[in-house]
């Protein structure tokens, strides 16, 4: 098989570059090792920035999320058992995100690759990357039990933190940085309307919690937990009374319980690899950077990601400039370190550190004090929690 480019891995990242290469008059073949059903059974984070929106309406998939999805121009910050709202809208010049869930992007993105008619190979096994250091790159592949062999021009890695891609480069070409955090978040999925109508992040004595939201009766709630914890330890009538002990008077007297669709808990880190370019191989979301879910970048970040790479891929085919392939890396590491920085920041005042002793939760309470009575700490979370524009800093 011939394709211009094969793209590994099938989730946001892999069918959203796929939509927009094929909306460019580009051929792309995605590769996924797991099943559709696997792959839209991944819970994960809900809250679009507005450039992940507009590239959704670009890719000519963003009809369900603006009928389904919910607008909102704030969030609720709870400690010290008072709750403080962040004005997105108003801090940010009429700014706002959009919560729709990310399985129903990836659904959106799949039955959109399905209708035109795309090819997109699922439970492939045995993925390998080959040549990439040529400008006559392969992937091979097994399924039903035969061999596949794919040329292409270049190879998109969207295969996630476990995937091929990046496993393939060699060590000494790519430089790792990481930080693991002392915690992971233990997450309920249920059929309940949400405690309230926006997000709130909760810093309390007993650790974090997060109050989100995936539609009016159906919400997702997130504890602290140590990392030694199981999910089979934390039965639903544990987990909402936990819950509740975090939350405020009021939040916890409004709070509706019900069995749980789903419950995992997820460890946190930050990590970056650079670069991102190897060749005729580009890493694109997880493949290349993990946030902690805190800020909630993770989607977002693979979003900008695939709108650098697409637009580099088309100018390459439509105007033979390889200038966009060249500062691809560049240009998406530095979006991609100040997200870091936003989310390691805004995880570290949220949540409680076990090692750190009194003194670090006592800095905590004094720093959100600040940003609370200051316009200027304010709009820094504001514009950072939106998402700053494609093009700050250039």
């Amino acid at each position: 098989m011939k394709t211009q480019v094969a793209i590994i891995g099938a989730g946001p990242s892999g069918l959203l570059l796929g939509q927009l290469l094929h909306k460019a008059g580009i051929d792309a073949i995605i590769l996924e090792r797991q099943s559709p059903d696997y792959v839209l059974g991944r819970i994960r984070a809900g809250v679009l920035e507005q450039v992940a929106t507009d590239l959704l309406d670009e890719a000519g998939v963003g009809q369900r999320m603006h009928a389904e999805g919910l607008v909102h121009t704030g969030f609720d910050m709870l400690f010290n058992g008072e709750r403080h709202r962040i004005d997105l809208e108003r801090l940010t010049g009429g700014r706002k995100v959009m919560v729709y869930g990310q399985t129903e992007v990836t659904r959106d993105l799949m039955e959109a690759r399905k209708a035109a008619g795309l090819p997109t190979v699922y439970e492939a096994a045995n993925v390998q990357v080959h040549d990439f250091d040529t400008t006559r790159p392969r992937v091979s592949y097994e399924k039903d039990g035969r061999s596949h062999t794919i040329e292409c021009d270049f190879i998109a890695g969207c295969d996630g933190f476990h995937g091929v891609c990046r496993a393939s480069v060699p060590r000494g070409a790519i430089q790792e940085f990481e930080k693991v955090y002392p915690f992971g978040w233990l997450g309920l999925l249920s059929d309940t309307p949400p405690v309230h109508h926006e997000l709130i992040y909760v810093n309390s004595e007993r650790g974090f919690a997060l109050c989100s939201q995936r539609s009016h009766t159906r919400s997702r709630y997130y504890l602290q937990v140590p990392l030694t914890d199981k999910v089979e330890q934390w039965s639903d009538e544990a987990f909402w009374t936990e819950l509740r002990l975090r939350l405020d008077p009021a939040a916890a007297d409004k709070l509706v319980t019900g069995p749980s669709l789903e419950k995992s808990i997820a460890p946190l880190r930050s990590f970056v690899t650079e670069p991102l370019r190897f060749g005729r191989l580009f890493l694109a979301g997880d493949a290349g950077h993990i946030v902690p879910p805190t800020g909630a970048k993770g989607l977002n970040l693979a979003a900008t990601d695939v709108k650098y790479l697409s637009n580099a891929l088309i100018e390459f085919y439509q105007e033979r400039s390889e200038a966009g392939i060249d500062s691809y890396s560049q240009r998406c590491l530095k979006r991609i370190w100040r997200a870091e920085r936003f989310s390691w920041w805004f995880t570290s005042i949220m949540h409680r550190f076990p090692d750190e002793g009194a003194i670090h939760a006592r800095l905590q309470q004094a720093e959100l004090d600040y940003l609370m009575h200051s316009e200027a700490g304010l709009k820094t979370i504001a514009e950072n929690y939106v998402g700053l524009p494609l093009d700050f800093g250039d």
